[in-house]
């Protein structure tokens, strides 16, 4: 392999890597923007239960997410349907599939960024790029929700039935627009920071 393809290779790591840890730290920064958002949008009242209850319920279901040792989705005081579990599995899957690659991408990097470390305008136009995708998102996030779904998803079990899958009623819209937007900050920040980088 030569020494271009080598950079070309370590170059697709790094944003690979960079990509997973964008997405790993919105996951866990998730827990506290939730916490906000109880308080926030009242939602321990449009549920009728307590802050703590509503809090513990999101703990099970991040837990059920991101523990690779736990595949039985259950909430202590919300009822779920077939459909529901089922594309919670699918959103296991794909936490699952992001922490593998960030773990893998990120033994790559560690181990040859001293010898591989070469940057191009490579990450100025995956932020570019990025730039116009979360405009798009802030212009219309309905749609843009819609279509993120659409792409990852291969089925229509996103689509929650409150009154099947009551637990909904406490993951506003609000709360997907922050974790967007933290995603994209931290996604554009890393990006345009290796672009202005020098080996």
């Amino acid at each position: 392999m030569s020494n271009s393809q080598k950079d070309t290779s370590y170059t697709v790591m790094l944003a690979f890597f960079i990509l997973t840890t964008a997405i790993t730290i919105t996951i866990f920064a998730s827990y506290l923007l939730f916490a906000f958002n109880i308080r926030f949008y009242n939602l321990d009242q449009l549920v009728d239960m307590s802050y703590g209850i509503v809090y513990k319920n999101y703990v099970q279901m991040m837990d059920y997410l991101i523990n690779p040792f736990n595949w039985h989705f259950s909430l202590s005081d919300f009822a779920s349907s077939a459909a529901g579990r089922l594309h919670f599995e699918d959103c296991k899957k794909l936490f699952l599939l992001n922490f593998f690659v960030w773990i893998v991408s990120g033994v790559i990097v560690a181990k040859f960024h001293k010898v591989r470390a070469r940057f191009n305008k490579t990450f100025l136009w995956i932020g570019i790029v990025g730039i116009i995708v979360a405009i798009l998102m802030l212009l219309d996030f309905d749609e843009f929700f819609v279509i993120f779904h659409e792409v990852l998803f291969r089925n229509s079990d996103w689509l929650f039935d409150p009154g099947r899958d009551p637990v909904i009623n406490i993951l506003p819209e609000e709360f997907f627009t922050q974790c967007f937007v933290l995603f994209f900050l931290l996604f554009e920040g890393l990006n345009f920071w290796l672009a202005r980088k020098r080996a």
